[in-house]
């Protein structure tokens, strides 16, 4: 390496360490949010408080009411008395679900009939909602095959599932590799998007356009910095899901540091773009944002990809926070093989020579 470009990137990173509130943002946040987020952005669902409207007067329809009741997944079950208290407790978020049981569930239990159970579910939380849904489904599917009388057929066998990569279907093991990537892209991309436009506030980057250094050079010096903090940040947040939080790591660690660093140079070549175009720390702030917001939403991680329309599919190619996120759930629970990685970073390849071409043909221009 240039000895030019050396002192540069050594620049950048004490640059970077002696402003204090740049070292508090690099150390404090990352983890204190990995902790938090692992817990806050779970997809499952739990303790919900949900009501009941039994009109049914007997035994069987009873026996409903108490096997709902004990069910775990409900942290608060109340009882209500008539129609009328529906809305206003589905209205003022008391019950997530109204389980409504009618007057002839029982004798039509006992006669072998089929006998329904009307659930009124909150459509403000639909992802919630569809859960408790599915939860209160199975259990009343449940309840109506014990009590079938003997006339009826027999009852299929018994279903034994088996999660595989995750036995216990422990929500936090999906999780964590998610925020790693998430938070890595966050630290990632504002330390690069902030570094020229803090010189340009700062005025010493009309020190460098007048130094022996040329635009690559500059480049260089101002990328690796953002790759080893970059490395270093992700790094932390592995240890802590790892040993804090006890996600098991399956896969390789040379396969994963090999997975950052082309991440990474993706993420850089963005911040770069967002650095060439910002005149100021708040602007690029904002242009960050800008790449931010649609690249989690497009990520797989609140909403499956293969639930999105074929159009948006296609779009989310082009995310590479998408194919980082399945590379690191990958290397997480399953011990993702050599193989089939070269084969996932593939498009991140892809997506870093456009990105870091375009940020060096900009960057050029904008010096010019």
């Amino acid at each position: 390496m240039p000895r030019r470009i050396r002192h540069l990137i050594v620049k950048e990173l004490l640059a970077v360490w002696r402003d204090g509130k740049s070292r508090a943002i690099l150390i404090g946040p990352p983890i204190i949010q990995m902790l938090v987020f692992t817990f806050a952005a779970t997809q499952e669902v739990k303790d919900v408080p949900i009501a009941v409207l039994n009109d049914d007067p007997g035994t069987i329809g009873r026996d409903l009411v108490a096997r709902i009741s004990g069910s775990p997944n409900f942290s608060r079950v109340e009882f209500l008395g008539s129609d009328a208290e529906v809305g206003p407790a589905i209205d003022g978020r008391e019950a997530l679900m109204v389980v409504r049981v009618g007057p002839d569930f029982s004798r039509r239990v006992a006669a072998g009939q089929p006998a329904e159970v009307q659930l009124l579910l909150d459509g403000r939380r639909s992802n919630a909602s569809q859960l408790v849904a599915g939860y209160t489904g199975e259990i009343v599917s449940r309840f109506e095959e014990e009590r079938r009388p003997d006339r009826a057929p027999a009852p299929p066998g018994p279903l034994v599932p088996r999660a595989w990569f995750n036995p216990n279907l422990d929500p936090k093991w999906s999780t964590v590799p998610a925020l790693v990537a998430i938070l890595t892209t966050l630290m990632g991309l504002m330390i690069t998007g902030l570094s020229v436009a803090r010189e340009r506030e700062l005025g010493t980057f009309d020190q460098l356009l007048v130094s022996p250094l040329s635009p690559t050079e500059i480049l260089v010096g101002k990328s690796v910095p953002a790759l080893l903090i970059g490395v270093l940040e992700a790094t932390g947040m592995v240890l802590v899901g790892v040993v804090v939080i006890g996600v098991p790591f399956r896969g390789s660690v040379g396969l994963l540091y090999l997975s950052m660093v082309v991440y990474l140079a993706a993420l850089i070549g963005v911040g770069l773009l967002v650095s060439s175009l910002a005149r100021t720390q708040q602007q690029a702030i904002l242009y960050s944002f800008m790449f931010m917001v649609p690249a989690m939403l497009l990520s797989g991680f609140a909403t499956p990809v293969e639930n999105m329309p074929e159009w948006l599919q296609a779009i989310t190619l082009a995310n590479p926070v998408r194919h980082f996120m399945a590379i690191l759930k990958g290397l997480f629970l399953k011990g993702l093989p050599a193989s089939e990685l070269a084969r996932m970073l593939v498009p991140l390849v892809a997506i870093a020579s456009v990105t870091l071409t375009s940020a060096s043909w900009l960057f050029r221009r904008r010096m010019e």
